[in-house]
């Protein structure tokens, strides 16, 4: 009986499969896919990595920054101009407290005639979250005043970054100029994105006298100073249009622009892809240009599309700046980096409130988010890279 037994266990076991190997690391290297691939690389590149996630926060931040933000951008108190950044403490008196404020005493210096704010350390005021203020619309369509953070209770106002020459809270204006700033530079990018592929993938593909007329018209775009260039299309638009057409134009104009980097990435890679063996197949097989071009050569170089499109958004962004810096882009009403730079145009703003070149900070991080991120991109989109 114990014989039949173990027989028939043989037989069992001879009957399963037998377990799968576990995959190597280098198996998984060589049968991964291209996007996970390059997921692997850039996140090597840790400095890469850091800007991406620095990036997706910014976002966050500019999409609720109704919420976050804890005064309307607009409003005006004559009566607290160029306050200094409020400091938040913890101890009072030798005592551990949540996060508080003290509350302003202003008084004018009799020989300069600057107002002199100092702290009134009798009574701290404790900050509140979740507390109401301004009504707005949340993501613009749920009404509501529920802020991030506040004071309650009290007329004084706690600005983290200062307030400007008007007594406007400096604060809520990067937040919401913010708004306008990124998302100028990533809808200039869009329209560059297809003028330039669009240019580069006819300049490419058909060469000869077409790749001629399209090089020469790219060459004479980027000759052209670029601040004067857009000092003269940015006059032509009249000071009395709404702000918010003044705001597509720009971004119109910044694509017009700044296309001919993504057109010369593009050219060059459909120079060098439609000699290869698989696009002969194609054509060979009867495909049409329309499918050669969108269903093969395009999927090729996504990648690297990608990586210089990531690149071109600094560029759009300082060109937004610089124009409303100099007055010539957006205008107040619109509140973007650029417009909030215009009250630290003379040294003696800069010299009594230093703060307002807080907007200036939060251009150099942004901007250099985005070039750490698009040297990662492009980095791993490399297939020669290690």
């Amino acid at each position: 009986m114990t014989d039949l037994t173990q027989s028939s266990q043989a037989v069992v076991e001879q009957k399963q499969p037998p377990l799968a190997a576990p995959v190597t690391k280098d198996e998984a290297l060589y049968t991964a896919k291209p996007w996970t691939l390059i997921w692997w690389r850039f996140k090597k590149h840790k400095l890469a990595l850091a800007s991406l996630i620095f990036l997706g926060f910014c976002i966050v931040i500019t999409v609720f920054a109704d919420f976050i933000s804890p005064y309307d951008p607009g409003d005006i108190n004559k009566l607290n101009t160029f306050v200094p950044p409020t400091r938040i403490h913890v101890l009072h008196e030798g005592s551990l407290q949540r996060p508080f404020i003290y509350g302003l005493k202003r008084s004018r210096d009799p020989e300069t005639a600057r107002v002199i704010y100092v702290e009134d350390t009798a009574k701290p005021l404790p900050i509140s979250y979740f507390t109401k203020g301004d009504a707005y619309n949340l993501l613009g369509l749920f009404p509501t005043k529920i802020h991030l953070f506040g004071i309650e209770g009290s007329k004084q106002k706690i600005n983290v970054i200062g307030t400007d020459s008007l007594g406007r809270d400096l604060f809520s204006r990067i937040l919401y100029g913010a708004r306008v700033t990124l998302s100028a530079g990533l809808i200039g990018v869009a329209f560059a994105f297809f003028i330039g592929i669009f240019m580069g993938a006819v300049s490419g593909y058909y060469g000869g006298a077409i790749d001629g007329a399209i090089q020469r018209l790219m060459e004479f775009i980027r000759s052209i100073p670029t601040i004067p260039l857009w000092m003269g299309l940015a006059a032509a638009l009249p000071i009395t249009w709404d702000p918010l057409l003044v705001y597509v134009l720009i971004t119109i104009i910044l694509a017009l622009i700044g296309w001919t980097s993504l057109a010369r990435v593009v050219r060059g890679r459909f120079y060098s892809l439609k000699t290869e063996d698989y696009i002969l197949a194609a054509r060979l097989s009867g495909a049409t240009e329309y499918r050669i071009v969108t269903k093969h050569m395009l999927p090729a170089m996504t990648s690297h599309i990608i990586a210089a499109t990531t690149l071109a958004v600094p560029e759009m962004i300082l060109g937004e700046t610089a124009l409303s810096f100099l007055g010539l882009g957006l205008r107040p009403p619109v509140v973007s980096w650029g417009v909030l730079l215009q009250d630290a145009q003379n040294l003696r703003s800069i010299a009594l409130a230093p703060w307002l070149l807080a907007p200036g900070i939060a251009i150099i991080f942004v901007v250099l988010a985005f070039n750490f991120l698009g040297d990662g991109l492009r980095d791993a989109a490399d297939p020669y890279g290690h």
